[in-house]
């Protein structure tokens, strides 16, 4: 407790002392300046975190939906899941961000919480690069980074040297921001109470707690391990301080996925508790190894032939890298095998419930979390408009019955209410999600998007629209033909039912295959889709002909349904050219992104 309150009071000593030194204070005496320390520190630690958040929207632009792409690959090995997640997070620069994916799409049904398990042992591996790549003494370099970044941010043709430009960019802001940090603590080399201080945080517990908080501060590891090298770099760190700062970090970064999985389905509740398992599992097992992995982490070090402060100034940052890849490696590797019987044990924690199926329309997959990673939002929009898509198949497959049964029929998911009351509720949600779907589709726009992405954003808002249109055919048309139909006294002739049927069973094959189309985004199927309908339109055309003789002939049944028969057919012929549009739509989007 002592120590905990001597790490409060040092910087609130700090800060006093450099308020009173900003603002004129008497400094006389002094030989640390406090205002332009304190300055230095924070603006280095802005420019810090500045740089790694420019830099990681750089990699994610230049990566553009290929980060989607590959997690969409995966499959239930969960070795493959462990490189992949340690490839993507490599790109992005944060295990937080990788985590916060897997949120997401188990929320939008892309992939099961099983298969994210692999991949939050790969993100842990992966967020390492990022400690290796900072413990670099790349500082003496950081302006020419930022000035190369800026080159090809400004002045580069493509937006993917653009893209690199500013991964390059926010990389030189990074360094920069650590040789300002670095320039500031310099004096605090010879202020014997915060050495002290920093020597306090060889307890594991202190070093841990601190870590932790500080790290869900940020909300991100490699910010708060960067930090720490910073510190090591100047000699104010121990290897043993700075590894239970790492442990603390591994903690702490749980925080970003626990709240992006509030509000969300119960798999990607389970992503996060997973998360936290493995990290707080990991940091228990070697909590008790901290000084055998230090003497392992020393004897890959060279000797730099230094002595005390400057020795570890030299050496202890590279160490510090060091431990934190051993660490985390080892914690994947051993934890791996485990993996389903773990899953076993977080499903024991969050179990499956019953859920309570609504009438009330809400969405299922669109999260605005993920506004400001279009690749991801894109994806989670087409997980909402394949529930559209099942939902349109539906209304139109149930709308066939009262034209050829005489049997009342309730709605087969829904038997409380009537098959006319579920395709209405049913359209209300196609009214529902168009809206949604299109307003979250705005707010994709409004992100810097690559051109593949603008136009897969606006041809979601189109497709959107054209089943929102088929939805309201069978709502405001067909449905009022219904009663119409009940109120003569004949059925269709043989010939004539047997043709309305056929046509229905083309058109619910023409949604079917679109599903697959749009659900694979296949050019192939979406022509094959626009040919049938030119195939069904004069296939219409036939059974217009065939109709239209049998009520020249005066065929009781055809003449007394001659009105309803022919709106009926052409009601099934605009739904197959709504679907056309959407084939269209599909085929016009570059899918070789």
């Amino acid at each position: 407790m002592i120590k905990i309150m001597t790490f409060i009071r040092a910087p609130l000593c700090l800060i006093i002392l450099g308020t009173g030194s900003l603002f004129g204070g008497n400094n006389s005496g002094d030989t640390i300046r406090w205002g332009l320390l304190i300055m230095g520190l924070f603006g280095g630690l802005s420019l810090f975190l500045y740089g790694m958040a420019k830099m990681s929207a750089g990699m994610k632009k230049a990566a553009g939906n290929r980060m989607r792409n590959i997690l969409a690959m995966l499959t239930k090995n969960r070795i493959i899941g462990m490189v992949v997640g340690a490839f993507v997070t490599m790109v992005i620069q944060s295990s937080s961000a990788t985590t916060v994916m897997l949120v997401s799409f188990v929320q939008a049904e892309l992939m099961t919480y099983a298969q994210s398990i692999g991949i939050i042992l790969g993100a842990n591996i992966g967020t390492t690069i990022t400690a290796q790549l900072v413990a670099f003494k790349l500082t003496d370099y950081a302006l020419l980074l930022i000035t190369l970044g800026f080159v090809m941010t400004m002045f580069g043709k493509k937006d993917s040297i653009k893209h690199i430009g500013e991964a390059i960019l926010g990389f030189g802001i990074l360094f920069f921001g650590m040789k300002l940090m670095s320039d500031a603590m310099k004096p605090l080399r010879e202020f014997q109470p915060f050495i002290d201080l920093m020597k306090g945080l060889e307890n594991p517990l202190l070093g841990i707690l601190i870590g932790a908080a500080f790290t869900a501060l940020v909300q991100s590891s490699s910010a708060f391990t960067g930090i720490v090298i910073v510190l090591a770099q100047q000699g104010l760190l121990t290897l043993e301080a700075g590894i239970p700062l790492i442990f603390g970090a591994n903690i702490g970064t749980c925080i970003t996925a626990g709240l992006a999985s509030i509000g969300t389905i119960r798999g990607a509740k389970r992503v996060a508790i997973a998360h936290v398992l493995f990290n707080i599992g990991g940091v228990l097992i070697f909590v008790w190894l901290i000084p055998p992995l230090a003497e392992l982490v020393r004897s890959l070090s060279s000797s730099s032939g230094l002595i005390g402060m400057e020795k570890l100034a030299a050496e202890t940052p590279r160490q510090i890298a060091n431990a934190h890849t051993i660490f985390n490696i080892t914690v994947g590797l051993v934890f791996l095998p485990f993996t389903t019987i773990l899953a076993h044990y977080v499903y024991k924690i969050l179990p499956d419930k019953e859920i309570e199926k609504g009438l009330v329309p809400v969405t299922w997959h669109l999260d605005e979390s993920q506004i400001t990673h279009p690749a991801i939002a894109i994806g989670l929009v087409k997980s909402e408009m394949d529930r559209m898509f099942k939902i349109v198949s539906r209304m139109v497959e149930s709308l066939i019955h009262p034209f050829v049964s005489d049997e009342e029929k309730n709605d087969e998911i829904y038997p409380q209410l009537s098959l006319i009351e579920g395709i209405r509720m049913r359209e209300g949600k196609i009214d529902y999600l168009e809206e949604k779907v299109t307003e979250y589709c705005f707010n994709i726009s409004r992100q810097e998007l690559n051109n593949e992405q603008a136009i897969e954003v606006f041809a979601m808002m189109s497709i959107s629209k054209d089943m929102e249109s088929i939805g309201d055919i069978v709502d405001k048309n067909i449905i009022p033909l219904m009663s119409k139909f009940d109120q003569i006294d004949e059925n269709f002739s043989s010939d004539g039912k047997s043709e309305i049927e056929d046509f229905h069973v083309r058109v619910m094959k023409q949604i079917s295959r679109l599903t697959e189309t749009f659900g694979e985004m296949d050019l192939k199927k979406a022509q094959k889709v626009m040919n049938k309908d030119f195939k069904y339109r004069n296939l219409e055309s036939e059974y217009r002909t065939t109709h239209l003789k049998r009520v020249q002939q005066a065929l009781t049944e055809s003449v007394a349904t001659h009105e309803v028969h022919m709106e009926l057919m052409d009601l099934l012929k605009q739904i197959n050219v709504y679907l056309a549009n959407i084939a269209k739509t599909i085929s016009d989007i570059d899918i070789n992104e």
